[in-house]
């Protein structure tokens, strides 16, 4: 896999995880997520 592919990819999952970490857990069940499914979403999306 291509050096930049996958530091973008890294990068990214990163942001969405911390974004969604961010989140109380009201906003994360609003979503249809829970906690420990943050690691799950941020890699593969919804």
């Amino acid at each position: 896999m291509n050096i930049r592919k996958s530091f973008r990819e890294w990068r990214q999952y990163r942001e969405t995880a911390s974004q969604l970490s961010r989140m109380s857990d009201r906003e994360l069940w609003d979503l249809g997520i829970t906690r420990s499914d943050i690691p799950f979403v941020s890699r593969h999306g919804r």
